[in-house]
């Protein structure tokens, strides 16, 4: 027999819950029954729109099929009489031919028919974007991440399978877990992960990371000051998001500590820091990712990211506010809270708790700077030698190097190099013996699980997302927007690219989807607009990318400041919003206007007059509710001073 006892906690035989756990059980049920009722109502048989040509019938491409052979390759000849089959002169077999400049050609996926059979009822539906939004709902309200995006995969693999159980559990199962975790992309990501786990441990060790702290207690006299550090490191290493996240939050978190800043604060600051910073940095992963995915559709993909980069709103006025925000000391949404708390947490003692096992007495910061240089120049290096630039067709060229690095192996690359060399520096300061270096190998992967374990469960939704056809659903919601719209169409394709990016956790994937349908729009000779177009779509998926809870770069910041991954999401997602908005207006102004140079001033002095509004306005809530308080006070008192009434009176009454 349930009962509720007066600490809200039911009992149910020897089974305990609180008020708290029912709820969230009770909100996962009924979502799962909210997935099948609404599952039931879809009927998708027949035909969907092509996704490769979004219903168009033709695709842009470098490679068109051949004319002389029409791309079988293979050509009849008459020889002393004869008719021989050999290979086609004009395309030497290969049935397509390479052009310089890109063009339209019939799209192979559909034969030039725009439709194609739909896998299941769900395919290219509003349902194909429903996993993400469950999960991420679900997180928001329960506050239990890891359940809540196992739902979301959980649903993604009943619409893949079409609700049948052996299918739905091959889809989650084998394109889901195995099939992400089989990805080298992906097992590249998790090994730098477990890499970087592992060097922080051993720079704890050592006593690296508390030479740091009384060298920036001496240097970093202020909370303003932490934070500037924070934001400037996080500057410096533009070169990779991910990189950013985990080095920028493990060296200034006992920076950040002492100074009373809380976690959450500064989780946003390496996430605000990481992909803002690396979509305007012409030298970085981001820059190779889009400049590789424009030069698909036959532009020059350098210069057109260069060129956008004026244009990038979100990432431009997320620098703008971060500036702003540590110098005006402002606060809002539910961040205020968590730094209050963080202010009234007592001063953190400079002797912080050692490893017994360890003596931090000799330890110096270059305890701390050689490791972190190191791993810095080593990942540079393997990102710039996965690039060819020692060797190959790119040797010598840093920008095209960059283009064609892999960051995946580029990291894992330096961060071993980096690993190995630390352990020798350590052992050979006598900082630590072999023994214990190896046994902060261990710590470090552990530190590591949560991150990865999110990670994997991420990944594994976006499976989910792209085999019902996400893809294709909002590649035809922009193109049916792009008619009569063509100046607003920036500022449209930038609340598209925030949406996929929101949903789907990746905005890698998103602008790989959406700039060749950018370019398609405008066409390649669409000159500002096109510009402003790929900026709109940059910028929406940075800004989709940073407020997701199942976005990579946010989960990594999370486990970079140590940080718990919801109240991360739930503290950013108000400052994340804000910039979105000035971005949204200032995207509507750069469609009509076409000039960077006006646009962005406008968009600078609209960032800054929004967060003194709400400066302004929090002292004017505050103070009402102030005055509102002490006239309660006022009224209590007046009450309690007045005379009882006579007995008699009383009696009377």
């Amino acid at each position: 027999m349930g009962f509720l006892d007066s600490k809200n906690v039911v009992k149910i035989g020897k089974l305990t819950l609180t008020r708290k756990q029912i709820v969230n059980i009770c909100v996962i049920v009924v979502a799962v029954i909210a997935i099948i009722v609404f599952a039931a109502a879809i009927n998708n048989h027949g035909t969907v729109k092509c996704p490769e040509c979004l219903g168009a019938g033709e695709v842009l491409t470098n490679n068109p099929t051949c004319e002389t052979c029409e791309g079988e390759g293979k050509i009849a000849v008459i020889e002393d009489g004869n008719a021989v089959i050999v290979d086609c002169p004009d395309c030497e077999g290969e049935g397509s031919v390479e052009v310089d400049e890109a063009v339209m050609c019939t799209c192979s996926e559909c034969g030039g028919e725009g439709v194609i059979e739909a896998e299941n009822r769900y395919y290219g539906t509003f349902v194909s974007l429903l996993p993400p939004i469950i999960a991420i709902v679900l997180a928001l309200i329960t506050k239990e991440v890891y359940s809540s995006l196992f739902v979301g995969v959980l649903a993604g693999a009943l619409f893949n399978g079409g609700f049948n159980f052996a299918a739905s559990m091959d889809a989650m199962v084998g394109d889901g877990f195995i099939g992400v975790l089989a990805d080298g992309w992906n097992i590249g990501i998790i090994v730098f992960l477990v890499i970087l786990g592992a060097m922080v441990a051993l720079i704890n060790s050592a006593g690296g990371a508390e030479a740091f702290g009384r060298w920036a207690k001496k240097h970093i006299k202020t909370k303003t000051g932490a934070a500037l550090a924070t934001f400037f490191l996080g500057v410096l290493i533009f070169i990779d998001d991910y990189f950013n996240c985990l080095t920028g939050g493990s060296v200034m978190r006992p920076v950040t500590d002492r100074k009373k800043i809380s976690r959450e604060k500064l989780a946003y600051l390496i996430d605000a820091t990481a992909a803002p910073i690396c979509m305007i940095a012409p030298i970085s992963s981001w820059a190779a990712a889009v400049s590789s995915t424009a030069k698909q559709v036959g532009t020059n993909g350098i210069s057109l990211f260069v060129n956008a980069i004026p244009y990038n709103f979100y990432s431009l006025l997320t620098i703008v506010m971060i500036i702003a925000l540590i110098l005006l000391r402002i606060d809002f949404g539910p961040m205020k809270k968590y730094e209050k708390a963080a202010e009234m947490m007592e001063d953190i003692d400079e002797t912080e708790e050692e490893d017994t096992a360890v003596n931090h007495s000799g330890s110096r910061v270059i305890d701390l700077v050689i490791p972190v240089a190191l791993l810095i120049l080593s990942c540079v290096m393997g990102m710039l030698y996965s690039g060819g630039f020692f060797s190959g067709d790119n040797k010598g060229n840093l920008i095209a190097s960059f283009g064609d690095s892999d960051a995946s192996f580029g990291l894992t690359w330096g961060s071993v190099i980096a690993l190995v060399v630390t352990v020798i520096y350590f052992i050979a300061r006598k900082r630590l013996t072999f023994k214990q270096a190896m046994e902060n190998i261990p710590k470090g992967f552990t530190a590591m699980v949560p991150a990865i374990m999110i990670l994997t469960f991420a990944w594994s939704l976006n499976a989910m997302t792209s085999g019902l056809g996400a893809a294709g659903f909002v590649g035809n919601l922009m193109k049916g927007s792009a008619a009569g719209l063509m100046n607003m169409l920036p500022a449209i394709i930038f609340l598209v690219a925030l949406g996929l990016a929101f949903a789907t956790g990746t905005s890698w994937g998103t602008f790989g989807i959406l700039i060749p349908i950018v370019v398609a729009v405008f066409g390649k000779s669409g000159g500002e607009l096109l510009v402003i177009g790929i900026s709109a779509c940059l910028a929406g998926a940075v800004c989709g990318d940073h407020c997701s809870p199942i976005s990579d770069t946010t989960i990594m910041a999370s486990a970079g400041a140590d940080c718990n991954h919801v109240n991360h999401v739930s503290t950013q997602l108000p400052y994340a919003l804000t910039v979105a908005g000035v971005s949204f207006v200032s995207f509507m102004l750069a469609g009509a206007i076409k000039r960077w140079y006006v646009v962005l001033p406008i968009a600078i002095i609209l960032m800054i007059g929004v967060l003194f509004g709400i400066k302004y306005l929090q002292k004017y809530l505050e103070a009402k509710k102030g005055a509102e308080a002490v006239a309660e006070g006022e009224a209590e008192i007046v009450e309690e001073a007045a005379p009882e009434a006579p007995a008699e009176e009383k009696k009377e009454d």
